[in-house]
């Protein structure tokens, strides 16, 4: 079976795992647990320990990730479409 690139998805092909340290060392424990108010984000944090919560708790898992599309992906989004505009701007210009 062929993979194909979900343009829909903008978790696609990155783990939990680089899901939860990127945030880690972007936003803090301490920030990471007042943005989701989950216990392993607050009583002795780490990332093993948050793993295995949230792969068995698919309401937290789901509330990291948006976190995470909040923090990565939607900025990147924008500033791929300011880019494309002023590509595109640019090329008017010119013609």
């Amino acid at each position: 079976m062929k993979q194909t690139k979900q343009a829909n998805n903008p978790l696609y092909g990155i783990t939990l795992k680089q899901i939860v340290t990127e945030l880690v060392e972007k936003l803090g424990w301490k920030e990471m647990n007042r943005l989701v108010r989950i216990n392993c984000f607050y009583s002795n944090p780490s990332v093993k320990s948050s793993l295995t919560f949230l792969r068995k708790t698919n309401w937290a898992r789901l509330k990291v990730e948006q976190m995470y599309i909040d923090e990565f992906c939607e900025k990147n989004v924008i500033n791929n479409d300011l880019h494309e505009k002023k590509e595109l701007l640019t090329e008017n210009v010119k013609s």
